[in-house]
C-alpha cells in the first residue's frame, strides 16, 4: 500500500503545483497591465514630517486636501465644456465633476509628501471611479483635465490594488490609442483643429499616457506627432498658429502649457523635447521665447481684437475676463513654472510673474534652492 500512498502524495503535490504555476501565470498575464513608470514628479517622496511641516506649499496642499478626504467621486460618463458658456448644457456639471481630477492628483502628492494612507484610500477611490465610469470622447478640449487623472495614477500605481492598477492602465491605454487613431486616420497636412491648440491638448495627454503606462509603441506615436505637431503650429520665429488665428496670447499660452508638459513627461523618460526641431526649423523653445517679452511686459497686447473665431466674441460680451482689453502676463505664471522645470532660464520669468507657483506644482517638481 505503501507505494500507493506515495503516487497519491505525488498525484496531490503535482495538482497543487499545476495551481501555483497557473496562478503564477495568471498573475505574470496581469503585472505588464498594472505597471506605470512615467515617475513625473522628480522627487518620488519626501516623507519627513521636518519637509512637510516646513515647507509652506506642502502644508497647503495636504491641508486642501485633508478637507476632502471623506468626499465621494462625482465620476461621469461624459465631460463637456468646449464651446460652452457657463450655465449652458453640461458645462456646470462638468466643471464641478472635474474638481476629483484635481483632488485626486493632489490627495496623491499629499499622500507622497506624508505617507498618510487616507490620502492614498481617496486615490484608489476616486481612480477607480472614474476609470470605471467616464467614457473617452476624444474631444481634448473636454478632457484636457484627464492629465490629473494620470499624474494621480502615476504617483501612485505601484502602492494600489490590483483592481484599480488594471482599470487605470486599461483606461489610459484606451485613450492614448483612441487619440492616436484619430490622429493618424487625419489627412496631411493636418488642418483645423488637428493643427491649433486641440492638437496641443491630444499630444499632452497621448505622451502623459504613455509614458506612464511605458509603452514603446504608444511612446514613439507621442513623439512623431508632437515633433509633427511643433512643426504644423509653430512658425520659425516662435509664433503660433492660434495667435493668427485668434489674436490673443490667452491662445498662445493655451496652445505652449500642453505642450511643455508633453515635454516634461518625455524629460523623465530622458527625452529632451524643448530644442526637438521640425523640418521646418520651429521648436519649442522658440515659441517660448516669442511669447517672453509678452510675459516680462515689454511688449503688450490687446486680446482678441481680429480673432476670426465668433465664439470670442460670444465670450466677451458675456463679460468673460479675459476676452477683451490687454493681456495680463500674469496669466502666463503656470506656463513658465513649467517651462522653468525644463530649463533654469524661463525661472526668472516664472518669478516674475508669480512669487510662487500652483501647490501642485511646487510639491510634484520642486525649483532649485536659490
Amino acid at each position: 500500500m505503501a507505494p500507493k500512498v506515495r503516487k497519491g502524495n505525488e498525484a496531490s503535490r503535482f495538482r497543487a503545483t499545476r495551481a501555483t504555476l497557473a496562478t503564477l501565470c495568471a498573475l505574470s498575464m496581469i503585472a505588464p497591465a498594472a505597471h506605470a513608470a512615467m515617475n513625473f514628479c522628480a522627487a518620488p517622496a519626501m516623507q519627513t514630517s521636518e519637509r512637510t511641516n516646513a515647507d509652506p506649499g506642502v502644508k497647503a496642499l495636504v491641508n486642501a486636501v485633508h478637507a476632502h478626504v471623506n468626499e465621494t467621486p462625482k465620476a461621469r460618463a461624459t465631460l463637456h465644456t468646449e464651446g460652452t458658456l457657463p450655465h449652458q448644457g453640461m458645462h456646470d456639471q462638468s466643471v464641478e465633476a472635474e474638481k476629483d481630477l484635481d483632488l485626486m492628483r493632489d490627495a496623491a502628492l499629499a499622500w507622497r509628501a506624508t505617507g498618510n494612507e487616507r490620502y492614498l484610500r481617496l486615490v484608489d477611490r476616486f481612480l477607480l471611479a472614474w476609470t470605471t465610469t467616464y467614457q473617452p470622447s476624444f474631444n481634448p478640449i473636454d478632457e484636457t483635465n484627464v492629465e490629473s487623472l494620470i499624474l494621480a495614477y502615476d504617483l501612485t500605481a505601484s502602492a494600489l490594488p490590483v483592481k484599480t492598477r488594471n482599470a487605470a492602465n486599461a483606461f489610459i491605454a484606451k485613450l492614448v490609442n483612441g487619440y492616436v487613431a484619430d490622429i493618424d486616420k487625419q489627412p496631411r497636412p493636418l488642418k483645423g483643429t488637428y493643427r491649433n491648440n486641440w492638437q496641443s491638448h491630444r499630444v499632452k495627454l497621448i505622451a502623459m499616457g504613455a509614458f506612464t503606462i511605458d509603452d514603446r509603441k504608444m511612446i514613439d506615436a507621442a513623439q512623431r506627432l508632437f515633433v509633427e505637431h511643433i512643426g504644423d503650429n509653430i512658425a520659425p520665429d516662435g509664433s503660433t498658429v492660434d495667435f493668427a488665428e485668434r489674436d490673443a496670447l490667452h491662445y498662445v499660452t493655451y496652445d505652449l502649457q500642453p505642450l511643455v508638459t508633453a515635454a516634461l513627461a518625455a524629460r523623465r523618460h530622458n527625452r529632451n523635447w524643448l530644442p526637438e526641431r521640425a523640418p521646418t526649423g520651429a521648436t519649442l523653445a522658440g515659441a517660448l521665447n516669442w511669447l517672453t517679452p509678452y510675459a516680462l511686459g515689454t511688449k503688450t497686447h490687446e486680446e482678441f481684437v481680429h480673432s476670426s473665431v465668433a465664439f470670442d466674441a460670444k465670450r466677451r460680451e458675456a463679460g468673460l475676463p479675459g476676452y477683451s482689453g490687454q493681456w495680463d502676463p500674469k496669466n502666463a505664471a503656470e506656463l513658465f513654472y513649467l517651462a522653468a522645470r525644463l530649463d533654469g532660464r524661463y525661472a526668472p520669468v516664472a518669478l516674475r510673474l508669480a512669487p510662487t507657483p500652483p501647490a501642485w506644482l511646487a510639491v510634484c517638481l520642486p525649483l532649485p534652492a536659490r
